[in-house]
């Protein structure tokens, strides 16, 4: 017999992932695009071998400390706003804890449940822990979706650092004549490989994952490169 404390397949589920799935794949995926982009836009203009992968360390180093920091300002923000609220609500339960029980009785109701079966279900989460409830329930705050700066800072600035390094790697293998079209295919091939793994992780389907990334990174890139050529020549 199957142990009872096994999970059946249908309960396994990745939004749990969300939170680290983001900032990972945002700073993995920018780090691919914006190096790559720029690094094509130097070589398209002409420049040295040693040029191309100054820009390439450059932007690497760069975008890793602006993603952390911009990951963690922004996601402070958002810590900021939960314990502004959850401050209100520790507040409102202290003051008017009846009050608060209608409120997330109401909610129940307007979720399904019948008058006397949600106003007992408010009763007992409110008894076991009030300000989780009203915070979960209302507010919609909870352990899974809390802001996190830290963490979301640094699996920034690691992912992204990680989708950089293939550009700048392969500009300090090949010559400057080869430089464009290996950092364009190596970096394509990357963003499909980046699509593929955030939707197996995600549980989304690739191919659309994979046609998504790669369709924006080309676009950045081609448009970038035209730019670098358009001013390597004028200059």
């Amino acid at each position: 017999m199957d142990d009872v404390t096994d999970q059946p397949h249908h309960a396994v589920h990745y939004v749990n992932r969300v939170g680290w799935l983001r900032a990972t794949v945002l700073g993995a995926n920018d780090g691919i695009v914006s190096t790559a982009s720029l690094m094509t836009g130097i070589a398209a203009s002409g420049a040295s071998s040693q040029t191309i992968l100054l820009t390439g360390i450059a932007a690497l180093v760069a975008g890793a400390m602006s993603m952390a920091a911009g990951e963690y300002v922004s996601v402070s923000a958002q810590s900021d706003t939960e314990r502004a609220d959850l401050a209100k609500e520790r507040n409102a339960l202290a003051t008017q804890p009846h009050a608060e029980w209608v409120e997330l009785r109401d909610i129940y109701v307007e979720r399904g449940l019948t008058a006397d079966l949600a106003g007992q279900v408010a009763e007992q989460l409110m008894a076991t822990d009030a300000l989780g409830a009203h915070a979960r329930d209302e507010l919609g705050i909870s352990d899974m979706a809390t802001a996190r700066p830290v963490q979301a800072a640094l699996a920034s600035a690691a992912s992204f650092a990680v989708g950089a390094t293939p550009p700048v790697l392969v500009s300090a293998i090949v010559p400057a004549s080869s430089a464009l079209v290996a950092i364009v295919g190596l970096c394509l091939l990357c963003l499909a490989l980046l699509g593929y793994v955030g939707a197996r992780l995600g549980g989304a389907k690739p191919l659309r994952s994979i046609l998504r990334t790669l369709l924006w990174g080309a676009l950045a890139m081609a448009m970038t490169a035209g730019v670098g050529h358009l001013f390597g020549a004028a200059i």
